[in-house]
């Protein structure tokens, strides 16, 4: 599963979180600081200080972002949000190498912990802005794996459980954001059928209208998300 989320984030909020990011006393502090035994070995990249006043601002923004995309709602059916993180990537701290993601997470910001069912990276520079840095998604036994370096603003959604890695970044610098998302449903399998149907559903009532089939097909997804939820 890997999920392209377009516009996630206006050109406006690209334009107010470049700024914050790129300003000259903004707290980028070592990556390494934040990372598991496993992880750290592979991570070599710097994170704006998760306590500063920047983070939190963009935090709300990145939140605010992904509570309102009806698209993401609907994949991640979201119980838990990590609070987003932002990292930089450029120079010598220019990379990411192959890793898993811890399980569970601990947030220091709202002291929950979320259990990371799913990834997802928020893009706020363009792919003409630097070269390198793709997201790599590898796939399971005989799947290929994905490569990702969207436009800014939009977003990726994928896997928790996936091994991915952020290429090295040769020219220019990579700013984005990064979170996990606990979903009520922790089946990747049930989530994926209740997506399909979710979507199937839109179309159908874009193309036919409000009929007493979607109704009842209604009812079946909302069924099946009563029996798999966990609230």
């Amino acid at each position: 599963m890997l999920l392209h989320l377009k516009g996630l984030l206006t050109p406006d909020e690209v334009a107010q979180a470049r700024a914050l990011l790129l300003a000259p006393d903004t707290p980028w502090i070592d990556g390494r600081t934040s990372a598991g035994a496993q992880a750290v070995q592979q991570k070599n990249n710097q994170q704006l200080a998760q306590e500063s006043s920047c983070a939190r601002a963009l935090g709300e923004m990145v939140l605010g972002a992904l509570r309102r995309d009806p698209v993401m709602l609907s994949a991640a059916l979201p119980r838990r949000i990590f609070n987003p993180l932002f990292n930089r990537y450029s120079g010598d701290a220019n990379h990411y190498g192959p890793h898993v993601d811890g399980a569970v997470m601990h947030s220091s910001a709202s002291g929950e912990w979320v259990r990371s069912d799913l990834s997802c990276t928020v893009f706020f520079c363009d792919p003409v802005d630097y070269e390198g840095g793709e997201l790599v998604v590898h796939g399971g036994p005989g799947e290929p794996s994905r490569e990702v370096k969207l436009p800014a603003g939009d977003a990726v959604l994928y896997l928790g459980t996936s091994v991915h890695e952020v290429r090295p970044v040769t020219r220019g610098e990579r700013l984005a954001s990064f979170l996990w998302i606990e979903s009520m449903v922790r089946s990747p399998e049930q989530r994926a059928l209740l997506f399909d149907m979710d979507m199937s559903l839109l179309a159908l009532r874009q193309r036919h209208g409000e009929t007493a089939e979607a109704r009842a097909l209604t009812g079946t997804y909302h069924n099946l998300l009563r029996m798999w939820a966990n609230t």
